[in-house]
């Protein structure tokens, strides 16, 4: 939803009529975040607005050609006078005072926002490190897995070469082995026939 100073007058009066002090930092959790800018320039037009509806009328100064008539009417007047301005003067005073009082709790109230918003802050900047700390080990887990895979990959082209060289040599194993037994058939034909054969008579002497 968007802030609107409509929207912050809404909320501070429903708090006021509530018997709520609204505060900044109460009408920012109403509204459910925003700029602390944006409600304190809000708060500031409202409170204006609200002591301007609550302060009695008063009556501006009298001309001064309607003074000197008062002054010449005798000192009973002028003392009226004297009092009257001095009532006024005690009403600009108290008037005075709570200006200060408002402005020293709008102090309070922006520095219990800047506290709300530090903390809001400073979480958040600890879930980002959190996630740059998870990033950190996952970056790390990968790159411990891909050099893992990469010397498995080259113990398997050692053993498929390895393979390779083995089958060689078993076929070579394999030929001489067959050549080894022709040769051996062929010595045991010969001796066959030799072993037919007649052996000669010897002759007396």
């Amino acid at each position: 939803m968007t802030i609107t100073k409509e929207r912050i007058f809404q909320i501070a009066d429903d708090l006021d009529a509530n018997g709520q002090n609204p505060t900044l930092a109460l009408v920012r959790k109403n509204l459910g975040g925003g700029s602390f800018t944006t409600i304190s320039e809000a708060m500031t037009e409202w409170k204006a607005r609200k002591a301007a509806q609550e302060a009695p009328s008063r009556r501006e100064p009298l001309p001064q050609a309607a003074m000197d008539q008062l002054t010449e009417l005798g000192a009973e007047l002028w003392g009226m006078a004297l009092d009257l301005a001095n009532g006024r003067l005690a009403g600009e005073r108290a008037a005075l005072e709570v200006t200060r009082l408002e402005l020293e709790a709008g102090k309070n109230e922006a520095a219990e926002l800047a506290n709300q918003v530090t903390a809001e802050v400073e979480e958040l900047q600890a879930k980002a490190l959190e996630l740059e700390t998870a990033t950190q080990a996952a970056k790390h887990e990968a790159d411990t897995l891909r050099t893992t895979v990469s010397g498995l990959t080259e113990r398997v082209a050692t053993a498929e070469a390895r393979a390779v060289e083995i089958e060689k040599r078993a076929a070579d194993l394999n030929t001489e082995l067959a050549r080894v037994n022709s040769q051996n058939a062929e010595m045991l034909k010969t001796f066959k026939e030799l072993a037919a054969k007649p052996k000669p008579k010897r002759t007396p002497a």
